[in-house]
């Protein structure tokens, strides 16, 4: 494979730009979607078996102790949501709640597949110890974005409940 030969300064000043290029163009990119493409859990975003509407990232993760920790960005970009609270506990907060998880998961994913562009320019380890980087960054948020949408998803259910019994 032909591989860009850069000096290590250079190197390591394009890796740090381009993690910084990758997270903004993602997180734009997730922004500009509609409410349309995010109006569902699509194969990716789905719910496993495992996570039992959120339980698992509670009981194996212990989420609960560290998400409110993470930097929240929703709202960076104009027009964006922040997902630092609900927006409202009515169902149209609760469904826009939901889709602004959807946009911050599918960001977090995008990001973390860049890792493997660092191989254009970077010698294997540097490459790996990057992509390493990729995913220990992006997975922590794409387990709070899991953890909140199927807890909401739950209490979404809830009120439907409720709402077909009166």
């Amino acid at each position: 494979m032909l591989r860009l030969v850069m000096p290590q300064t250079a190197t390591i000043v394009v890796d740090v730009v381009a993690w910084g290029v990758f997270h903004a163009a993602t997180g734009y990119a997730a922004h500009r979607l509609g409410d349309e493409r995010l109006s569902r859990d699509g194969w990716g975003l789905r719910e496993r078996a495992f996570e039992d509407r959120g339980r698992w990232y509670r009981r194996r993760l212990h989420i609960h102790r560290w998400k409110d920790r993470l930097p929240e960005a929703g709202a960076l970009f104009e027009g964006g949501v922040s997902k630092r609270e609900l927006p409202a506990l009515d169902a149209d907060g609760l469904e826009l709640f939901v889709r602004e998880t959807r946009r911050a998961e599918l960001g977090h994913w995008w990001a973390l597949w860049c890792s493997p562009l660092f191989v254009l320019w970077n010698p294997p380890l540097a490459a790996f110890l990057l992509a390493a980087y990729g995913v220990l960054v992006n997975l922590p948020f794409i387990a709070v974005q899991r953890y909140n949408r199927f807890r909401t998803q739950a209490l979404l259910a809830r009120l439907a409940r409720r709402r077909s019994t009166t």
